[in-house]
């Protein structure tokens, strides 16, 4: 969806005019879990035919499958409409943990106490993981109240519903 609101004077707003040059490019489009937080429907910005299909149930799926006592944890209250969808289908409880954004990388993760879900197995959930600092930081912060490593596949330590790009994403340990 690209940018879709001015976090800081100057930023572009170019979520309706990539919209606009992939409606003239293209016949139509699916995707999968668009990041539709200000726009209710992909009707409202693009002029063809779209499709929206959603990775959440297969998510879900994969966690009722391989996740003893899963606890569904989001990043942020965006993440909200996708850990809901996910712990819902899992049969498992959710939080999601409070981020205040001052700038792009400059922001603050409050993890509330989670001693209520004490032998569960985390599972951090987001629908966009850009640089991977959100989940770091929360990686982090689980592991300062105790909690073991977050669960999601063998080859992973985040269960993410979009790619995530690591080119700027710092190791964690370096």
């Amino acid at each position: 969806m690209l940018q879709d609101r001015r976090f800081n004077p100057g930023e572009a707003v170019t979520s309706r005019q990539m919209a606009h040059l992939i409606s003239e490019a293209f016949d139509w489009m699916v995707t999968v879990d668009p990041h539709l937080h200000r726009y209710s429907d992909l009707s409202e910005i693009y002029s063809i035919p779209t499709r929206v299909v959603h990775a959440a149930p297969l998510v879900s799926r994969w966690i009722k499958a391989n996740i003893e006592k899963p606890l569904i944890i989001g990043p942020d209250s965006e993440s909200e409409q996708w850990v809901a969808a996910v712990a819902s289908d899992a049969e498992a409880p959710y939080c999601v943990l409070e981020k205040v954004r001052h700038g792009d990388r400059d922001f603050k993760i409050t993890l509330r106490n989670l001693d209520a879900w004490q032998g569960r197995a985390a599972v951090l959930v987001d629908d966009i993981i850009s640089s991977g600092h959100t989940m770091i930081e929360a990686v982090r912060l689980l592991a300062a109240q105790g909690w073991s490593p977050p669960a999601a596949s063998p080859s992973t330590d985040c269960s993410r519903i979009t790619p995530m790009n690591c080119s700027s994403a710092p190791v964690l340990g370096s």
